[in-house]
């Protein structure tokens, strides 16, 4: 089923947390024209987006983005007065926890999202303008998600330069599992079993290992968090993993160089009516939003020939 969305002016911004996810999203938005509010707990973070032409004020309305530690999600509004037309959303890298925490609250009102971007550091020292330029941005359209706001906060990812893929929460977790989570998990076994084998190791050690281990350079309570938000998806993959290393090196070293080599190097334009079906289906194959029209959006899907 279609939804009529009318055209309206795009609506301000409010970031809660200005680390480097919150921080980034403000000063890319600011950079890109659009009226931004923030707020941190963090005086030194509330000063250093100042800085870079965010307001800073409790106040907040339009689209509500709470860029926050998992944790902390559920309360991240207290004490701050949001408008009740407000749409929100978030940055955190697990979702259906997330949707179960805010949907009493918010209802289709919330829509779960999460850029595929970032760094092993942290803090708004770590503040990048240009963090999600080309970024996948999962954007979650549940049955109870209004159309309406889903856009509002597709034209928030696509303004600060990412493409957006619509996902399900579960479709999301499921997805991160395998290819963030199951990472985090693999960089820090690579790590302590690097170790062990003695500092030869460690001094031998170059751009492979220095590529496997990086993200474990993490907060540690942020990987703590993110793996066991999501420990069901997270444990599935991992047998996946194990059942792939019990097979004949050969045959895993060629199955894996399969799958890389076999990434499909071009896109094909496509454009997809507002519908929720017409979207997903656009994400289920690997596709992206990167343009929002006036009764549809233009985006790509991989051109597999």
């Amino acid at each position: 089923m279609s939804f009529p969305v009318p055209t309206m002016p795009a609506p301000p911004v409010g970031v809660v947390g200005l680390g480097q996810l919150g921080g980034s999203l403000a000063a890319a938005l600011v950079a890109a024209g659009r009226t931004v509010t923030g707020w941190d707990v963090d005086p030194a973070a509330r000063e250093a987006a100042a800085a870079r032409g965010v307001r800073i004020d409790r106040e907040l309305s339009g689209v509500v983005v709470l860029a926050v530690p998992l944790p902390a999600m559920a309360g991240a509004l207290d004490g701050l007065t949001v408008a009740e037309d407000a749409t929100i959303t978030d940055l955190g890298s697990v979702k259906l926890p997330v949707l179960a925490a805010l949907r009493a609250a918010f209802g289709g009102r919330y829509v779960g999202g999460h850029p595929m971007c970032g760094t092993e550091r942290s803090g708004h020292a770590a503040v990048d303008p240009g963090l999600f330029s080309g970024a996948r941005w999962a954007l979650c359209l549940e049955p109870d998600t209004e159309l309406p706001r889903w856009l509002r906060v597709a034209e928030v990812a696509l303004a600060a330069g990412a493409e957006v893929v619509p996902v399900t929460a579960a479709e999301h977790d499921d997805a991160v599992a395998a290819i963030s989570h199951l990472p985090h998990l693999l960089a820090a076994a690579l790590a302590a079993a690097a170790a062990e084998a003695g500092p030869l190791a460690l001094a031998l050690a170059a751009g492979s290992f220095r590529d496997g281990t990086r993200v474990i350079a993490s907060d540690p309570a942020f990987v703590t968090a993110m793996v066991e938000g999501n420990a069901g998806p997270t444990a599935a993959a991992l047998d996946r993993l194990q059942a792939q290393l019990a097979r004949p090196w050969p045959d895993l070293v060629a199955a894996g160089h399969a799958v890389r080599a076999g990434q499909p190097a071009g896109r094909r334009t496509v454009r997809v009516p507002l519908d929720r079906p017409a979207l997903l289906a656009l994400g289920r194959t690997g596709g992206a939003v990167n343009r929002r029209l006036a009764a549809f959006v233009e985006g790509w899907v991989p051109d597999v020939g």
